[in-house]
């Protein structure tokens, strides 16, 4: 299907002038005819038949204004003649097309949980959403049938995914998008907002199970065949590219650009969060003692080598080893250690 731009159509303001006049000459005209009827005179045309042509337009006379459609800036609207689709108005101005022809958008009723989506003081609103989908809502009054061609963000329920170690993980994206291609998006797909909604959880799913929540050796994440470090939560950009990219490939075809996709929350699930963050301590706990053990060895050989230099004190394989010893507990100890004092000879 390929949109057709119809161009020459935003004549709005002289059919609407035009249109005017005329019921303006219909209701003259029924007026002249009855007054020639009253009168009895003689015309180029009868009293009677005056009348009836005003009255035959005042009935009939309302259905030009029906052609008559007013666009926003950033809105497009699909027209369809008898089941045909005829051509696309976009941009914003005031349009005059054949009256017959219907607005068609299947996605009008739908609302996502998404910016410039949802109106206030809208009519009753129904939910039809679930958990791990976007929040769909049917309005119950009038529909609005125009197509926004606005820059929107998407903000589907957070998911539970399981990365690719097994770990569950809750993770929520936003996605930026807008309809770039109206007749794609209003025939291709039944619904182009369910389809985005549908398809950004479908995306979401199947990149999240590539990568490990933290760096985590012996893992391939890019499909090279070789282990690289990328994680969700150190790759957050890479990872939401992929997002970005898988999500274009799949609503191409519905007309739609996806703009960014964006990683807005991302957690271990509830029942393993507990178990997790001891891990994450315990892991930050040895990387600290790991530096402390390299600082305090470092400081013990530095300072057996300042005595040996500078001839302090000569000891003994067996001095040494007590000195580093007691060097050692000072530097890693927990806490502040508590000096004894030897008062009587070295040996």
């Amino acid at each position: 299907m390929e949109e057709k731009i119809l161009q020459k159509k935003k004549n709005g303001m002289a059919m609407l002038l035009l249109f005017i006049i005329l019921y303006v000459a219909a209701i003259v005209a029924i007026i002249g005819g009855i007054v020639i009827n009253v009168k009895g005179d003689r015309a180029l045309i009868s009293g009677t038949s005056l009348i009836v042509i005003g009255i035959v337009y005042a009935v009939f006379g309302w259905i030009p204004f029906c052609g008559l459609h007013v666009l926003k800036p950033q809105e497009a609207a699909v027209l369809t003649l008898f089941g045909k689709y005829i051509g696309s108005l976009k941009g914003d101005g005031f349009y005059c097309v054949n009256p017959f022809c219907s607005m068609v958008n299947p996605a009008a009723e739908t609302k996502l949980n998404q910016s410039g989506d949802v109106k206030p003081n809208a009519a009753k609103l129904f939910q039809i959403g679930g958990v791990g989908s976007a929040n769909l809502n049917v309005n119950a009054g009038s529909v609005d049938k125009k197509i926004s061609l606005k820059i929107m963000t998407l903000n589907n329920n957070r998911q539970k995914i399981n990365d690719c170690l097994g770990n569950p993980v809750e993770i929520g994206i936003a996605v930026m998008w807008r309809v770039v291609d109206t007749a794609k998006a209003v025939f291709n797909v039944d619904n182009y907002k369910e389809y985005l909604s549908l398809q950004c959880d479908s995306a979401l799913r199947n990149v999240v199970r590539i990568y490990p929540y933290d760096a985590t050796e012996n893992v391939d994440t890019t499909g090279d065949g070789q282990a690289d470090d990328g994680s969700l939560r150190g790759s957050s950009e890479i990872v939401a590219e992929r997002i970005r990219q898988e999500i274009q490939d799949k609503v191409a075809e519905a007309g739609l650009e996806i703009i960014e996709a964006r990683i807005t929350y991302l957690a271990y699930a509830p029942e393993i969060a507990a178990v997790m963050l001891q891990r994450q301590q315990a892991s930050a706990i040895i990387d600290a003692r790991k530096l402390i053990v390299d600082g305090a060895v470092g400081m013990v050989e530095m300072a057996l080598k300042r005595l040996s230099e500078n001839e302090v004190v000569e000891l003994d394989d067996e001095r040494k080893a007590a000195m580093v010893s007691n060097l050692l507990v000072v530097l890693c100890g927990n806490k502040d250690a508590q000096p004894i004092v030897n008062s009587g000879s070295l040996y």
